[in-house]
C-alpha cells in the first residue's frame, strides 16, 4: 500500500511538471527577451537554477535521534492488580523523533535552524549536506525571544573536531524585499525529502501570528514575519528562503495548517543581530523590555475601540492569565501600563511594518531608551533601561 501511494505521488508530480514545463516553454524566452503586452519578461528558467545551484551546497537536513522507551512490567508483579509499569529506554535502541533544516551560515561549521527543530535537549543530532555527507551537531544557542537556534557542525560524536571549509549562504536584505517579488523554499520536505526545492512570491509583510508546535509543545508569538506561497512542509523548518540573486532573505518557520499556500519565514535582518550576538558574545544574547502586545491595524483598533490605528496595544492574555506587563521586569519599573499604546521607540514609528519586537531586537541588555506611549488621550514619554532575555 505503501509503494502504491509513493507511485502515485511522482506519477502526479511528473504530469504537473510536464504540463508546467510545456506551459512556460510558450511564455519563456531563455535566450532573448520576450514581449507580452509591452511587458519584458526578465525572469528566466536558468534564475531560479543558479539561485538553487548557489545556495543547496549549504543547506542542511537536520535529524534527531533519541534512545526508544517502552513500559516495563517486573515479572514479579506480573498478577498484581495494583503494579504500575515504569517506563525505561532500550540501551541501544535509537530511532529518529524529529527532523528539519538548517543552512551554513560560516565556513567553520555554524548552521542557523529554527529553535523548535533542535527543541529536544534529550535528543541527539546529526546534519546531512547536500552531498550525503554527514556530520555530529551541537546545538550552541536558542534564541530567547525568536523561533531561532544555533548549532555547530562536528566531525566526531564527542564534539571535539569542528568541521572546516563549507560553503556559507550569502544573506541578503529583508527589508528590500517587496510583494510580489519571486522566492524560493529549499529544504528537508516531510523530514524525508532533502534539498527539495519550491517556488514562489513574497505574498505579504509584517505578518504576526501565534505559532504552535506538531509534537504538542509551547505556542510562540512571531511577528513581522514574511508570508509566502512557496510551498513549506514540516521538514522544511529552519530551511532558507531565497530570492533569486541566490541570497538568503528569510528562514522558513511555519505553515497555516488548514490553509494552502501560506507559509512563513523570519526575515533575515532579524537573524543577523543573533550571528552578530554570536561571534561576540558565543551565544545569543537578547535584549528584553517585559511587554505583551498585540500590533494594532485600523481594523484591530475599530474592534477594540481605540483613537489610534499603529502602534502597540498593552493588553493582558487572558486566554493564558498573563499580564500585559511583566512583574518586576524593566516595563515594569519603568511605569508601563495596561492600556499603553507603545508608539515610538528612539523615534521609530511602531507599526505593521515595524514591529516592537523587531525594534527592541536591536538593542542590547543595559541600554537605555525613550519609549513615546498614548496614555488616556495623550502622548507620555518614559524612559526605560533594558534587561536580558532568559531562557
Amino acid at each position: 500500500m505503501h509503494s502504491n501511494k509513493t507511485l502515485a505521488v511522482y506519477v502526479l508530480t511528473g504530469f504537473i511538471a510536464g504540463f508546467i514545463g510545456s506551459q512556460f516553454g510558450t511564455l519563456i524566452n531563455t535566450s532573448s527577451d520576450t514581449q507580452v503586452q509591452n511587458k519584458t519578461i526578465v525572469v528566466e528558467e536558468s534564475d531560479y537554477v543558479d539561485a538553487i545551484e548557489k545556495v543547496s551546497p549549504s543547506v542542511v537536513s537536520i535529524v534527531a535521534t533519541k534512545n526508544v522507551q517502552q513500559f516495563f512490567i517486573n515479572p514479579e508483579d506480573l498478577f498484581n492488580p495494583f503494579a504500575r509499569p515504569q517506563l525505561r529506554e532500550i540501551p541501544g535502541q535509537e530511532q529518529e523523533v524529529g527532523g528539519g533544516t538548517g543552512f551554513v551560515v560560516s565556513d567553520d561549521g555554524l548552521v542557523l535552524t529554527n529553535k523548535h527543530v533542535v527543541s529536544d535537549d534529550d535528543a541527539a543530532y546529526t546534519a546531512i549536506m547536500n552531498d550525503g555527507t554527514t556530520y555530529f551537531a551541537k546545538v550552541i544557542s536558542k534564541d530567547p525571544s525568536n523561533d531561532l537556534a544555533v548549532i555547530r557542525l562536528y566531525e566526531d560524536e564527542d564534539h571535539k573536531r569542528e568541521v572546516k571549509d563549507l560553503t556559507a549562504v550569502e544573506l541578503g536584505d529583508s527589508d528590500q524585499t517587496k510583494i510580489g517579488s519571486q522566492v524560493l523554499a529549499i529544504g528537508n520536505a516531510l523530514a524525508e525529502f532533502q534539498n527539495t526545492s519550491t517556488a514562489g512570491i513574497i505574498s505579504a509583510k509584517g505578518r504576526q501570528i501565534t505559532a504552535g508546535s506538531q509534537n504538542g509543545g509551547e505556542s510562540s508569538l512571531l511577528s513581522g514575519l514574511i508570508q509566502t506561497d512557496a510551498a513549506i512542509n514540516p521538514g522544511n523548518s529552519g530551511g532558507p528562503l531565497v530570492n533569486l540573486a541566490g541570497q538568503v532573505v528569510g528562514v522558513n518557520t511555519a505553515v497555516a495548517s488548514d490553509a494552502t499556500g501560506i507559509g512563513f519565514a523570519i526575515p533575515v535582518n532579524d537573524v543577523k543581530p543573533v550571528l552578530e550576538s554570536i561571534e561576540k558574545y558565543g551565544e545569543i544574547v537578547r535584549a528584553y523590555l517585559g511587554v505583551r502586545y498585540t500590533l494594532l491595524n485600523p481594523q484591530i483598533s475599530q474592534q477594540l475601540g481605540l483613537e489610534l490605528d499603529y502602534g502597540a496595544y498593552l493588553a493582558d492574555d487572558l486566554s493564558q492569565n498573563l499580564p500585559a506587563i511583566v512583574n518586576d521586569s524593566p516595563a515594569d519599573r519603568a511605569g508601563f501600563k495596561v492600556g499603553d499604546i507603545i508608539t515610538e521607540v528612539e523615534g521609530e514609528q511602531i507599526d505593521k511594518n515595524n514591529n516592537l519586537q523587531s525594534v527592541v531586537r536591536d538593542f542590547i541588555p543595559g541600554d537605555k531608551i525613550s519609549v513615546k506611549v498614548w496614555r488616556d488621550g495623550s502622548f507620555v514619554d518614559l524612559s526605560v533601561t533594558l534587561g536580558e532575555f532568559e531562557n
